[in-house]
């Protein structure tokens, strides 16, 4: 300061009026601060921040090379200059309100303001990739979570940037947005709506990424691939997407067929309508030829001396079938019922739980099974329900045609 002061006598000498003087004084000293708060920031930038990234990639833990990652150390380097600026400033200009001395300091503070908002967007992102990453929570519907927090923070923020730049009270600048909180409510009502839904459905595990649901209202069956604020996107079997809002899976109801993926099987259920003329009591032709079935032996043995009929044959011959084949879990049920006789004929339904729950493959393992079914039935004397076609009308009507047959 003594160098500042030798300026100031030898421009007082030179017959500078002592208020310009001051000024020019004022001037260099805040050149001198501008200087201090570069050379800080080119210090935190070229030797600290790499240094803490130095040691971070040291570490055997991985948040904190995600936490310390390179985005986030540049954001806190961006507070450092006009922070040390602003706690330098009144060095040069120790009456605060002296001409735009205030209005330099406000601005000072609020960049360093906003460098403590990106900073805390950054933190936040940040710890949305450490919360992913970890194998047990990386399908918790935690987006919509972080850009609420985001939404807030800068809600929070600007407020007191816009306070700081207009020297008012923050509190006084929330207390008059509070006769507007209905017309906010209005321009974040899907965002509202969307976080209170999202965070019912992390709650109460109704949904997670990785989910297969299926909501015909919305045309949505497939996995979903994001749960956001304001949408869940859902990738459908034909690779197409379909976007629902949150409130929409609470306020609705949809399947979520992830219990199923979980459990211990997938449950095939189908049936077949056999033709009512053709069930009839088994004759001991019919018995001997039954007993030529390895699958059927044990029934025979047991039922032998009672009447049976050949539809109770063939559903002992499937429940067999089903308890032999791999595929088929025999820890949930396994049973071929019959169903209510209509005007299509008698249902024969079989129901079980395959092991394998991928989609192919279980369609593949569905289709095998009732390939077969179609193909025993009629070793049983049976006949499958199936309603006239062209030919068949042809064949009744005697009509010539190209589909006739002769004999």
């Amino acid at each position: 300061m003594n160098i500042l002061n030798t300026i100031n006598h030898i421009l007082q000498s030179w017959g500078v009026p002592t208020a310009t003087a001051n000024a020019i004084d004022n001037t260099l000293v805040f050149l001198l601060i501008a200087l201090v708060a570069l050379l800080a920031d080119v210090i935190c930038r070229r030797c600290v921040l790499p240094a803490i990234g130095h040691l971070v990639k040291r570490t055997k833990a991985t948040w904190d090379d995600i936490l310390f990652s390179p985005r986030v150390m540049t954001r806190i380097s961006h507070i450092v200059a006009p922070l040390v600026a602003y706690m330098l400033l009144p060095i040069a200009f120790p009456e605060p309100t002296a001409g735009g001395t205030d209005l330099l300091r406000r601005i000072l503070l609020t960049c360093v303001q906003l460098g403590f908002l990106w900073l805390i967007d950054a933190l936040l992102r940040a710890v949305y990739q450490v919360y992913s990453a970890h194998e047990a929570l990386r399908g918790r519907p935690v987006k919509g979570l972080l850009q609420t927090s985001l939404v807030i923070c800068w809600f929070v923020g600007l407020v007191i940037v816009i306070g700081t730049l207009i020297n008012q009270s923050p509190w006084a600048l929330l207390t008059g947005l509070g006769a507007s909180a209905a017309i906010l409510m209005l321009v974040f009502k899907d965002s509202i709506m969307g976080f209170v839904s999202g965070v019912q459905l992390s709650a109460n595990d109704m949904l997670k990424v990785g989910d297969w649901i299926k909501m015909p209202k919305h045309g949505a069956d497939g996995i979903v691939t994001e749960v956001t604020l304001a949408t869940v996107k859902v990738r459908n079997w034909d690779n197409t997407v379909t976007t629902i809002p949150p409130y929409a899976l609470v306020s609705d109801s949809f399947e979520n067929w992830q219990a199923m993926r979980d459990s211990g099987g997938r449950r095939i259920k189908r049936s077949i309508n056999i033709d009512v003329n053709t069930v009839c009591f088994c004759t001991p032709e019919m018995l001997e030829r039954f007993s030529a079935i390895p699958l059927l032996k044990p029934y025979l043995e047991r039922m032998q001396g009672q009447q049976i009929t050949n539809l109770g044959v063939l559903r002992a011959y499937l429940v067999a079938y089903l308890g032999s084949l791999p595929v088929v879990s025999q820890d949930l049920h396994c049973m071929v019922r019959q169903l209510q006789p209509t005007a299509q004929g008698v249902p024969l339904e079989l129901y079980c739980f395959s092991t394998v729950k991928e989609w192919v493959p279980y369609e593949g393992i569905q289709s095998d099974i009732f390939d077969h079914v179609l193909a025993i039935v009629p070793r049983f004397g049976l006949r499958i329900f199936q309603a006239p076609s062209g030919l068949d009308l042809q064949r009744l009507e005697g009509i010539s045609g190209p589909y006739t047959t002769k004999g």
